[in-house]
């Protein structure tokens, strides 16, 4: 037999998918519950700890416990980088997610630092660079409303991107048509680019960062964008909170088999 604060949990947590508590609604005081008849303050306790942890809810002090949105945003793959979005208009990448999912956004909930360091083995090994070579670090944060949904550094060659609006500090996207953009007005049209995406444990910085729930994983991207000529011209990593979006690609399936055999 499952113990109290089990059977407890279980039953919120179909009262939360069946939408008796809806996203952003507070649960009942633990007081309540227990005044109810659930059981003792330490099992209320226990399956609140328990919805925290499978995701369902969060709890702060002066807001409560809270149903989590359920609802992720949708993390487009190639249409994102549709250059009609960013080279002909001022769609940035971000912003393309938020209206595909169908939800509001403001330029200022990406806010970024940039700096001048030392590139990190991984960051060198991208672009092809030897060790103690110097990188520029573009860093973003980018929110929906006042929660953040994921962290975005990109790292450029010094001989890229100097004098460029990719160097500038001021908040929110570098200009119309964002980074591509930048890079493409400055000669480096990018032609193609790779995503690597790797799920993990996230760090107690990054837990603070993204203001993550009890449990919550995040998913790790290496993104590599290339001219025609094979020439790396940004690598970026991005850490995001896993619940918050679904990843979606859309793609041709390629057949690389066809034609092999019209030169035997």
């Amino acid at each position: 037999m499952a113990p109290k604060w089990r059977e407890l949990a279980d039953k919120l947590a179909e009262q939360i998918k069946s939408g008796e508590y809806g996203p952003g609604q507070q649960l009942p005081h633990i007081r309540v519950l227990v005044d109810a008849g659930e059981g003792s303050k330490a099992t209320v306790h226990a399956a609140y700890k328990a919805l925290e942890a499978e995701g369902l809810v969060t709890s702060s002090r002066g807001h409560g416990t809270v149903v989590r949105p359920q609802t992720p945003l949708k993390r487009l793959g190639i249409e994102r980088y549709d250059k009609a979005k960013w080279r002909d208009g001022d769609e940035v990448a971000f912003i393309a997610d938020r209206v595909a999912s169908g939800r509001a956004y403001r330029r200022g909930e990406q806010t970024q630092t940039v700096s001048r360091i030392l590139a990190p083995p991984t960051v060198a090994a991208a672009h092809g660079l030897p060790d103690g070579s110097e990188v520029y670090a573009r860093a973003r944060l980018v929110k929906e409303g006042e929660q953040p949904t994921h962290a975005l550094t990109s790292y450029y060659r010094p001989e890229h991107v100097e004098g460029t609006r990719l160097v500038d500090p001021t908040p929110g996207p570098a200009g119309r048509g964002g980074g591509f953009k930048v890079l493409y007005d400055a000669g480096y049209e990018i032609d193609r680019m790779t995503e690597e995406l790797f799920a993990r444990v996230p760090t107690s910085e990054e837990v603070k960062l993204l203001q993550l729930p009890v449990g919550e994983p995040v998913v790790e991207l290496h993104r590599t964008a290339y001219t025609a000529d094979g020439t790396v011209v940004e690598f970026a990593i991005g850490v995001h909170a896993a619940s918050r979006f679904a990843w979606r690609y859309d793609f041709e399936v390629p057949d690389s088999a066809r034609g092999k055999g019209d030169d035997q």
